[in-house]
C-alpha cells in the first residue's frame, strides 16, 4: 500500500510538473522581444497621394532606389485603401476614413501595384510596414449597415462621427468616420483576419497603428500573437503610452520630444531643458522600448508648419539628435528635399524634389546610426549620459558601448556658442542651429 501511494504521488507529482512546464512555455511574454535588424534601422513615411507627380503607387517603385539611398530600413506606407464617401472631407478625402480594410483605393492603384512596390523594396533590402487603422472606420463602410453592433453609439443609439477627447481635455470630431467597439468578439476577430490579409497576400512585415492607445491593448497583444505567427513583423503605435510597449509594440511615438523641438526653437525652452526631459520622461517606459524619434511627420507637417516654419535654422540640429538619441529615427517625405510647404491633406499636392540637397544629411546620419553599436535602439544602445555644459543654450550628451562612443553637442540659439572641453567634447565655437558629433568614422 505504501509503494502504490508513492507511486501514485510521483505520478501526481510528474502530471502537475508537466502542467507547470506547459503553462510556462505558453505565458504571455513580460515585454516584446525585438528583432536584430531593427536596432538600428531607420523609418521613412511614405505619402503616396504626394510623393510623385502621378499620386500612385506604380509611380512611386522607381524612386525606392533614392529612398534606400538616405540609408532607410523601413518604409512606413500611409494608408491606401479606399476612402469613404460620406462626409468626406475634402475632394479626395482622409486616408484614415477606410471604405474597405482588404482592397486598395483605385486612386492610388491596384493591389497588383502595391504587391510589385513591397516586391521592389525587399529587393532594395527594406522592409514594409501599412498604416492600419484600426479605431475607426469610414461611415459608408459595409459593416456600418452588416454589424451595427461592431459600433460605438451615441446616446441615442446612433452611429455617428468619432467624438476625440484629447489628453488635453478638448474635444474633437471626427465627422468622417464612425468608431468600432472592441467589446464585440467578432469585430476583433475580423480586424485580425483583414489585418492577416495584408501579411500573407503582399508580404508586409508590420503595421503602423494609428491611434492606437484607442484600441484596447489587449486587442493589440492578440493581433501580434496572431500574425507574428505568420511571419516576424515590426509593430509601430501612434501612441505614447507605456502599456502599450510592454507585450504588444516594438515601438510607440515620442510626441513629448517632438513638442519640447518646437518649443525649443522658439525660444520656449532652453537645450539644456531637452536633457532633462529625455532623463526624467513624463511616463515610465521599459527599458527596452524604442521612442521614434522625429521633427515632423504627417500630422507635423499638414497641421502645425513645415520644417522651415517650425524649426527654421535649427532644423538640421534637431534631426541631427532624431539619429543619435535612443529610439528610431523618422523620415518625412520630402524632408531630404528642401521643402517649405505644409502639404495638402484631402487634395493632391505633390511634393517638390527640385532641390534634394537635404538628402546628403541624412545620407550622412543614416551611416553614423548604422555603424554605431552606441546608437542602437532599446536596452541594445549605449545610455544616454548628459554632459552639463554649464550653457543652457547647448545641448551635449554621449553614449557609450563597449569600445563605442558617440558625443553630440547641439546650439539651439541664434548666437554663436563656445563648446566647452569636458567630458569628451572638443572646444570650439558652435554657430547659430550648428551641430557637432564625435564618433570613430564620422566627420561634423
Amino acid at each position: 500500500m505504501l509503494l502504490n501511494a508513492r507511486r501514485l504521488i510521483g505520478l501526481l507529482l510528474s502530471v502537475l510538473l508537466g502542467a507547470m512546464s506547459a503553462l510556462q512555455a505558453h505565458a504571455e511574454p513580460t515585454q516584446v522581444q525585438h528583432e536584430a535588424w531593427t536596432r538600428q534601422a531607420v523609418v521613412y513615411e511614405l505619402n503616396v497621394r504626394q510623393y510623385t507627380a502621378e499620386g500612385t503607387l506604380k509611380a512611386v517603385i522607381p524612386e525606392l532606389p533614392k529612398i534606400r539611398a538616405l540609408g532607410t530600413d523601413i518604409v512606413w506606407v500611409m494608408p491606401i485603401q479606399p476612402i469613404g464617401v460620406k462626409e468626406r472631407k475634402g475632394t479626395l478625402g482622409s486616408y484614415y476614413s477606410i471604405r474597405d480594410y482588404t482592397a486598395v483605393n483605385p486612386e492610388f492603384g491596384s493591389m497588383e501595384d502595391f504587391k510589385a512596390l513591397v516586391s521592389a523594396a525587399h529587393g532594395l533590402g527594406m522592409k514594409v510596414i501599412l498604416d492600419w487603422v484600426a479605431n475607426h472606420s469610414a461611415l459608408d463602410h459595409p459593416w456600418v449597415d452588416a454589424h451595427p453592433d461592431w459600433y460605438q453609439k451615441d446616446k441615442n443609439g446612433r452611429i455617428t462621427g468619432y467624438l476625440y477627447v484629447g489628453d488635453d481635455g478638448k474635444e474633437e470630431s471626427w465627422s468622417d468616420v464612425a468608431g468600432l467597439d472592441y467589446h464585440s468578439a467578432a469585430l476583433r476577430a475580423a480586424m485580425v483576419d483583414a489585418m492577416r490579409y495584408w501579411v500573407t497576400q503582399a508580404d508586409i512585415d508590420g503595421f503602423r497603428c494609428d491611434v492606437a492607445m484607442r484600441v484596447p491593448e489587449d486587442f493589440w497583444f492578440d493581433a501580434r500573437t496572431q500574425l507574428n505567427r505568420v511571419k516576424p513583423l515590426f509593430w509601430l503605435a501612434e501612441a505614447d503610452e507605456p502599456r502599450l510597449m510592454v507585450r504588444a509594440f516594438d515601438m510607440g511615438y515620442d510626441w513629448d520630444l517632438g513638442n519640447a523641438f518646437v518649443a525649443a526653437a522658439r525660444g520656449k525652452r532652453t537645450a539644456a531643458s531637452l536633457g532633462d526631459l529625455l532623463l526624467h520622461p513624463p511616463k515610465p517606459y521599459p527599458d527596452d522600448a524604442y521612442r521614434m524619434r522625429f521633427v515632423s511627420n504627417h500630422d507635423f507637417n499638414s497641421w502645425h508648419g513645415s520644417d522651415v516654419e517650425l524649426y527654421g535654422p535649427f532644423v538640421d540640429a534637431l534631426t541631427v539628435l532624431t539619429f543619435t538619441l535612443p529610439g528610431m529615427p523618422l523620415i518625412y517625405s520630402g524632408q531630404e528635399a528642401v521643402n517649405t510647404r505644409r502639404l495638402e491633406f484631402f487634395e493632391r499636392d505633390p511634393i517638390n524634389f527640385k532641390d534634394r540637397s537635404r538628402a546628403a544629411l541624412y545620407t550622412r546620419l543614416s551611416a553614423l546610426k548604422h555603424s554605431h553599436p552606441a546608437l542602437a535602439a532599446g536596452a541594445a544602445g549605449g545610455a544616454l549620459t548628459v554632459i552639463d555644459t554649464g550653457n543652457p543654450d547647448l545641448l551635449a550628451f554621449r553614449r557609450v558601448k563597449g569600445a563605442d562612443v558617440v558625443t553630440v553637442v547641439v546650439n539651439l540659439s541664434y548666437a554663436r556658442q563656445q563648446v566647452p572641453a569636458r567630458y569628451g567634447l572638443s572646444a570650439g565655437a558652435l554657430p547659430a542651429g550648428g551641430w557637432r558629433v564625435t564618433a570613430r568614422g564620422f566627420r561634423s
